[in-house]
């Protein structure tokens, strides 16, 4: 008789032996697959951040999901009932790069109408996927959601490709979208930083570069008005966080990398990169692995280094 173990929560586990009755054994596994994250990985925190393709498999038609990638990845395939909105979609655009304001989520109450606008009312899951490594605008998109009080979103670990690799069904369909209103809880401020958060609580709050290597010494890649990092600002490319394949790398295995840059459980953390993206995604990151008090500087290096009296360091 074998046992297989599936985590649900925190720290509860089901286990299914494969020689029980078999109503027992299929009770078993529809209580597995009902639990976001199960089926996924031992990891209890993973379970309130991301879904595998197995659970999203078994949940399609009960779900809401969001494709983040471009309109043209969209138009070639998507997830079946899938909505395309990049993460622009819920950001404030008008301004020009180095102005205040620019890429800087929408207040709550328009984030909920931009959802709504989508169909998505907020009353079951949402999944967010997108392509892994590449920007991290499903957690960018994730962080949205959450901060204007719909914290019931999940991203797909391993994204399109997994999705793909595991032989999930795709259409090129359109998904038909009727306008709803979206009803939000609490809108949670603790996930964003702003410029003045910043200055305020100097040397108090970690502050952590998402951007890459060559960003963060000086190269000025996405029209950012001087090259550089804020000052006293410690590296982690975001793209540590994941496997090889797209996959999110383990608790335990993020929790040393976070743990080998300095970083302590109970730090105030406020991540960024050009403008909040990258960023987004690396806060949630943290959180999931108990940074809790880790968040957004939304702004980042765009409205930091536009502002000539903002010291940088190269």
């Amino acid at each position: 008789m074998q046992e297989v173990s599936v985590s649900v929560k925190s720290r509860s586990v089901i286990s299914c032996r494969t020689g029980a009755r078999r109503g027992v054994l299929v009770l078993c596994l529809a209580l597995a697959v009902a639990a976001p994250g199960a089926l996924f990985a031992a990891d209890a925190a993973v379970g309130d951040y991301f879904v595998n393709v197995a659970w999203l498999k078994a949940n399609l038609g009960k779900v809401d999901i969001i494709d983040v990638r471009g309109d043209a990845d969209y138009a070639v395939g998507h997830v079946p009932g899938a909505v395309n909105a990049q993460w622009g979609a819920f950001a404030n655009m008008t301004p020009k790069q180095g102005e205040p304001g620019w890429a800087v989520v929408l207040p709550a109450d328009k984030v909920a109408a931009r959802l709504g606008q989508l169909g998505i009312d907020g009353s079951r899951t949402v999944v967010v996927y997108g392509m892994p490594k590449s920007w991290g605008e499903d957690g960018r998109v994730a962080w949205t959601l959450r901060g204007a009080g719909f914290p019931n979103v999940r991203m797909l670990n391993g994204g399109w490709p997994s999705w793909k690799k595991a032989g999930g069904p795709t259409t090129l369909a359109a998904a038909r979208i009727t306008p709803v209103i979206a009803t939000p809880g609490a809108a949670d401020d603790s996930l964003i930083a702003t410029t003045a958060y910043l200055k305020a609580n100097a040397g108090r709050v970690r502050i952590v570069d998402s951007r890459g290597q060559d960003e963060y010494v000086g190269k000025k890649t996405f029209g950012e008005k001087r090259g550089g990092h804020i000052p006293g600002a410690i590296h982690i490319d975001f793209t540590q966080t994941y496997n090889d394949d797209g996959t999110i790398k383990s608790v335990a295995e993020l929790s040393a990398l976070f743990e080998k840059a300095g970083l302590k459980q109970g730090d105030d953390i406020a991540t960024y990169c050009t403008a909040g993206v990258r960023s987004g995604y690396l806060a949630l990151i943290l959180r999931m692995v108990g940074y809790d008090k880790a968040k957004n500087y939304n702004a980042s290096i765009s409205e930091w280094a536009g502002d000539p009296a903002n010291p940088m360091e190269k």
